[in-house]
C-alpha cells in the first residue's frame, strides 16, 4: 500500500511539469535566418507538379544553399529534386512535363549554365558552356529548344568571350572608359549587353536571337531579365524589351518583335515616349500583351495593361479606369482573361483580368504573388504575411481561397512566439486617409506601456505590403518589445496614380507630415510610452529620416540606413545619367526646392542621436552620403555612430552581417532610445 501511495505521489508531482506549455522561442534576427525561403514557382502544363527553388542558410558559413523542390499539386507530397552541392534556380518545365530546365554552376563551370534533367529522376545534362553565363530560361512551345539571356561582348563570338574576361582579370591595368551609365545597383558596368539566345534542348549550337537586330535588353537589367522577353506559341517570333533611344542621357524602353532567325525588329510601342515592358503572347498567338507607362521619368507611373491584335496590328488599353499598376500578367489557357499579382492598398492581391469585363480581386488581406499558371487552369503562388514567410499555395480561381502546399517551415513557425498585426488608418497630410501596418510584440497587453519604433519605407514610390520582410523585420523588432508601424505615406504605390504622384517634385513635405501625424496618433494611445519613440528607414526611408533629423519631431533616436543625405551628390547614383523629370539642379526653379528638401541644408538643426549605416558597394545611394551625414553629426557634437559594411550593397544581405546590423540597431536604441528602461 505504501509503495502505491508513493507512486501516486510521484505521478502527482510530475503532472504540473507535464502540463506546462512549451515555451516558444522569440523571433529574433538569428531565427529569421532559419526560415527556408521559397522562390518563384513554376508549374507543369498539366498542373500536376510544381517546382520552386528553396534556399536554406548556414549561419556559420555565412552562406545560402538553394535546391529545387517538387510538390504534387493535389497536396499529396513534397520532395527535394536536386541535391547537388551547387545551388540551382530559374526552373522551367518542358511543355510535355518530362524535363526540367534550370540554371546552376557545377563542377568546372566558370559561370552559371543551363541544365535539363528528367522529372522522374536521372542525371542532369548541361546544355551550355558560356563564359558569360546563363539566366532566365524559357522553353519554345514544341520543346525542341530553350531561349535564355546572357550578358555578352557584342563584338566577339561566344567562343571568345571567356578569353577577354580572363585577360581583363589578369591585366595589371585596371582603367575603364565609359560613354554612358557607369553602374547598376552594386555593379560597375562594362560594355557587355544583355541578349537573348536559343539552344536545342538536346544540346548543340547556340543561336543569337537579338544580336542580329542591333538591339539589346536594357543595360541596367542586373536584377533580372525574366520579364523582358517572350516567345510566340508557334515558336516563330520573339518579343523583347530594348531601349530605342541611343542617347546616353535618356531612356525609352519599347517592346520589339522579331521573327526567329531574322535581323529586322519592329518597334511595337514607338508612339509612347515612356516605358513599355512585360510582353506576353496569348495562348492562341493572336494577342501580345504588355505593360505601358506614359509619364517619362516617373518610375511609379501607372502600368497599363495593353493588348496588340497581331492580325490587325492595333493596340488598345484594357481597364482604362482601373487605378492600379499591372505588370507580369499571365494568360489563361482559354485566352479570354489574364491573372496578375497587383500592389493594392497595402496588400499584394491576385486579380482576374478578363478581356471583356472589369478586374476582379480574388485574394484577401494576405499577400499572394510570384504566380504560376498551368495550361490546365491551376494557379499557384506564394502567400505571405507579417507572420508567415512565403508559402506555396494554390489559388481557387472562383473564390480566391488559398490551399497550402508547402510546409517546410511548419515546425519552426509552430515553435516561434510571434506577435500580431493589423491595418489601421489615420488622417495624414491634407486630411487624406493614410493606411498603416501596425505590428504588436508577443503577449501585447493594452494595459501596459510599450516603446514605439516608426519604420519608414523606401522608394518613395513603393509600399509596405502584408508580407514577411527579411530586412527591417517588424516582428524581430517586436521581439525586443517594440510596437512598430509602417505607414504607407503620400507617394506610396498601390493607392492610385494621384496619391503616388502627389509628392513630386517635393519629396519631403507630405511624407514628413504623414510620419509626424502617425507618431502623434501613437502618442495618444494609452499603451505607447511617448518618451520612448524612435524612428528609422533605409534608402528613401533613410532620406526621410535624415530630413526628420533637421525638422521638429518626437523621436528620441534615429537610424539612417543608405540615406540620401545630399540631393546634389545623389547625381552620382546609378540612375542619375538620365535627365530628371522636372529638370536638373542647375535650373533656377529647382534650386529653391533642393534647398528646402535636401537634408544637408538643415544640418544646423541636427540634435537627435543618429545611427548611420551604409554599404560600400551601394551604387543606388553611393556611400559618400553615409560618410557626409556621419561626419556632419560628428562635427556638430551630436551623438552618432557609423556602421559600415565593405561587402554589402544597398541592402544588408549576408546572414552574419544581418545579425550584426540588428545588434547594432538594438544597442543604439538601448543607449539612446530608452529601450529596456
Amino acid at each position: 500500500m505504501l509503495r502505491h501511495l508513493l507512486t501516486l505521489g510521484l505521478l502527482a508531482a510530475a503532472l504540473p511539469a507535464l502540463a506546462q506549455p512549451t515555451i516558444k522561442q522569440p523571433f529574433g534576427a538569428e531565427r529569421s535566418w532559419q526560415i527556408q525561403r521559397i522562390g518563384a514557382p513554376a508549374i507543369s502544363a498539366d498542373g500536376s507538379l510544381i517546382v520552386a527553388p528553396v534556399t536554406r542558410f548556414e549561419m556559420a558559413e555565412d552562406k545560402g544553399y538553394t535546391d529545387l523542390w517538387l510538390w504534387n499539386a493535389d497536396g499529396s507530397g513534397q520532395r527535394r529534386f536536386t541535391t547537388h552541392t551547387s545551388s540551382e534556380g530559374a526552373p522551367a518545365f518542358s511543355p510535355n512535363g518530362r524535363l526540367l530546365a534550370f540554371v546552376a554552376q557545377r563542377e568546372d563551370d566558370k559561370a552559371p549554365q543551363l541544365y535539363v534533367m528528367p522529372v522522374d529522376g536521372g542525371e542532369a545534362t548541361r546544355l551550355t558552356t558560356l563564359a558569360t553565363g546563363v539566366q532566365s530560361p524559357k522553353w519554345f512551345a514544341d520543346g525542341t529548344r530553350l531561349a535564355f539571356v546572357s550578358r555578352v561582348f557584342a563584338d566577339l563570338p561566344l567562343a571568345e568571350q571567356g578569353k577577354r574576361l580572363e585577360e581583363r582579370t589578369a591585366s595589371k591595368m585596371s582603367g575603364r572608359v565609359f560613354d554612358g551609365s557607369i553602374s547598376a545597383w552594386d555593379q560597375i558596368l562594362d560594355e557587355r549587353e544583355f541578349h537573348v539566345f536559343a539552344v536545342p534542348s538536346a544540346g548543340g549550337e547556340v543561336q543569337a536571337l537579338t544580336q542580329p537586330t542591333g538591339l539589346s535588353l536594357p543595360r541596367a537589367s542586373v536584377q533580372g531579365t525574366d520579364g523582358l522577353f517572350a516567345l510566340s506559341p508557334d515558336g516563330g517570333e520573339l518579343a523583347f524589351v530594348a531601349d530605342s533611344d541611343p542617347a546616353p542621357n535618356t531612356n525609352n524602353s519599347d517592346v520589339f518583335t522579331v521573327a526567329i532567325g531574322a535581323s529586322e525588329a519592329q518597334n511595337r510601342t514607338a508612339d509612347n515616349p515612356a516605358g513599355d515592358g512585360s510582353p506576353a503572347y496569348s495562348p492562341d498567338g493572336r494577342y501580345l500583351s504588355f505593360s505601358q507607362q506614359r509619364i517619362k521619368g516617373f518610375y511609379a507611373d501607372r502600368g497599363r495593361l495593353m493588348l496588340i491584335d497581331r492580325r490587325s496590328g492595333e493596340a488598345r488599353e484594357l481597364f482604362t479606369e482601373f487605378d492600379r499598376s499591372i505588370s507580369g500578367a499571365l494568360w489563361a489557357a482559354d485566352g479570354k482573361r489574364l491573372f496578375a499579382a497587383i500592389d493594392d492598398a497595402g496588400t499584394e492581391r491576385v486579380y482576374e483580368l478578363p478581356l471583356s469585363g472589369a478586374p476582379r480581386a480574388l485574394t484577401g488581406i494576405e499577400s499572394v504573388g510570384s504566380l504560376a499558371l498551368s495550361k490546365s487552369g491551376r494557379l499557384m503562388g506564394l502567400r505571405q504575411s507579417f507572420i508567415e514567410p512565403p508559402t506555396l499555395v494554390e489559388v481557387d480561381l472562383r473564390r480566391g481561397a488559398t490551399r497550402e502546399l508547402s510546409n517546410l517551415n511548419q515546425a519552426l513557425l509552430a515553435d516561434t512566439d510571434f506577435g500580431t498585426y493589423e491595418s489601421v488608418t489615420y488622417a495624414g497630410a491634407d486630411g487624406r486617409e493614410i493606411q498603416m501596418w501596425v505590428n504588436y510584440p508577443p503577449g501585447f497587453d493594452k494595459t501596459k506601456k510599450y516603446p514605439f519604433f516608426m519604420l519608414i519605407h523606401g522608394g518613395p514610390h513603393n509600399a509596405i505590403t502584408n508580407g514577411m520582410a527579411f530586412r527591417w523585420n517588424a516582428q524581430v523588432f517586436g521581439s525586443w518589445g517594440y510596437v512598430t508601424a509602417w505607414p504607407n505615406f503620400h507617394g506610396s504605390s498601390g493607392f492610385g496614380q494621384d496619391f503616388a504622384d502627389s509628392i513630386n517634385p517635393n519629396w519631403a513635405d507630405k511624407p514628413y507630415e504623414d510620419v509626424i501625424k502617425a507618431a502623434e496618433w501613437f502618442a495618444q494611445q494609452p499603451w505607447i510610452d511617448s518618451e520612448r519613440m524612435v524612428a528609422g528607414g533605409g534608402s528613401y526611408g533613410g532620406y526621410l529620416t535624415s530630413l526628420i533629423l533637421g525638422r521638429e519631431h518626437p523621436f528620441r533616436a534615429l537610424v539612417a540606413h543608405a540615406a540620401v543625405y545630399n540631393l546634389y551628390t545623389q547625381y552620382g547614383a546609378d540612375f542619375a545619367v538620365e535627365m530628371p523629370r522636372f529638370g536638373g539642379f542647375w535650373e533656377e526653379e529647382n534650386r529653391a526646392m533642393i534647398e528646402k528638401t535636401s537634408p544637408h541644408y538643415h544640418a544646423a538643426n541636427f540634435k537627435t542621436p543618429t545611427l548611420v549605416v551604409h554599404g560600400q558597394l551601394d551604387q543606388r545611394v553611393p556611400v559618400n552620403h553615409g560618410v557626409e551625414l556621419y561626419q556632419t553629426l560628428l562635427m556638430k557634437g551630436v551623438p552618432t555612430r557609423y556602421v559600415y559594411f565593405p561587402n554589402e550593397n544597398h541592402w544588408v544581405l549576408k546572414p552574419q552581417n544581418s545579425v550584426f546590423w540588428y545588434q547594432q540597431v538594438k544597442g543604439w536604441f538601448e543607449e539612446h532610445g530608452g529601450l529596456g528602461e
